[in-house]
């Protein structure tokens, strides 16, 4: 069973209250963003409010976080309540399809772990069914959004596994939204691979580098390319 928070470095993830616990894939894409010079930066699907508080920590930024769940959003406030950076972070309880009709701002990164499996077998609990399928949140909808709302020259970095990554890229690019590279995520060296870390933006790549990351060596010890991105959050490094 999970615990019911997980310490980082600067800051406390309660997440008691949230289907979808803390995980070392999240923590990746939330390492691997680049923030550095951005000014706005939204958080689709903020859960318990981890990518915006590991994008807080690394930037300057004003950052905008969505969460739809009722449980989920009490839970990331409490958290972005508690946090160094909390005048920075504004969280929002409500849709993506509801904050596309008000919002009137374009963001330099915009961060997503969005639900992505389409037809699996769904669980009996409703709060991880909403957060894992994308009935409730579609591709389409992301790619929509950020097609009005990314900055020229702004980034969305989204995680997701392989399968759902060559969909996701496909919709992508009749948005003009245009794959910049990919950060493939490996058990070990020769293990499974399970998510991909996706880089669009609206202009197109001359090349798109394919970068492989695996999380643990053949004895479990992590990598050091592992180490290397969360060494700034972890406790442990």
């Amino acid at each position: 069973m999970a615990n019911n928070y997980f310490q980082f470095k600067q800051f406390l993830i309660k997440q008691d209250k949230c289907a979808m616990k803390v995980c070392t894939d999240s923590c990746l894409l939330g390492a691997y963003a680049n923030v550095n010079g951005a000014n706005t930066i939204l958080d689709i699907g903020t859960g318990t409010g981890l990518l915006a508080l590991m994008a807080a920590q690394r930037s300057h930024a004003q950052i905008d976080a969505l969460e739809i769940d009722d449980l989920a959003a009490a839970q990331a406030k409490e958290n972005i309540t508690d946090s160094p950076w909390a005048t920075r972070i504004n969280l929002y309880h409500q849709s993506l399809q509801c904050f596309e009709q008000e919002n009137k701002k374009f963001y330099d990164v915009i961060l997503c772990n969005p639900p992505f499996y389409i037809a699996s077998q769904k669980s009996p609990d409703q709060a991880r069914n909403i957060a894992m399928h994308s009935h409730e949140l579609s591709f389409e909808e992301i790619i929509r959004f950020c097609a009005k709302f990314l900055h020229e020259t702004g980034k969305l970095y989204l995680l997701l596994p392989p399968s759902e990554s060559l969909l996701f890229q496909k919709q992508a690019l009749l948005a003009q939204l245009f794959l910049q590279k990919q950060l493939c995520l490996y058990t070990t060296p020769t293990g499974k691979h399970i998510r991909n870390i996706l880089v669009f933006s609206r202009n197109p790549a001359a090349s798109i580098p394919k970068v492989p990351l695996a999380i643990r060596n053949t004895d479990q010890t992590y990598t050091e390319d592992f180490i290397k991105l969360l060494q700034e959050y972890y406790l442990i490094f």
